[in-house]
């Protein structure tokens, strides 16, 4: 078979129409889709850097002997002196509030309907 015969094969095929909006999503998915926060050497940077600090953290943690109990000394100590400074009903509300927020953050709100015209 022959590339002209090929061609031919190829042009023969019935093929369907694109859909209406087909320039329009692939600009959108493309040319104007919104630029990334961060680079890539940036994200790495900090990958970098987050890994150390845990490896570092946990060659100290483990050089330490009962650093379980150390931890939990610090924070029973921590929490006996906070806890004469603050009242029952305004530990209540932060709690509360604290939930609204978890709560919110997880509402799934109807997408906005933008119409995406072609340029």
């Amino acid at each position: 078979m022959t590339d002209d015969e090929l061609e031919r094969a190829l042009f023969a095929l019935p093929l369907e129409e694109p859909p209406v909006d087909l320039r329009a999503r692939i600009l959108a998915a493309t040319v104007d889709r919104p630029r990334p926060a961060f680079r890539g050497w940036e994200i790495w940077l900090l990958g970098t850097a987050v890994a150390f600090m845990v490896w570092l953290m946990f060659m100290v943690g483990t050089s330490v002997p009962d650093i379980g109990a150390t931890i939990s000394r610090a924070i029973s100590d921590g929490i006996d002196r906070v806890a004469p400074a603050i009242s029952v009903s305004c530990l209540m509300w932060t709690v509360l509030g604290m939930s609204f927020v978890v709560w919110i953050s997880q509402l799934s709100l109807p997408p906005s309907h933008r119409n995406v015209t072609d340029r």
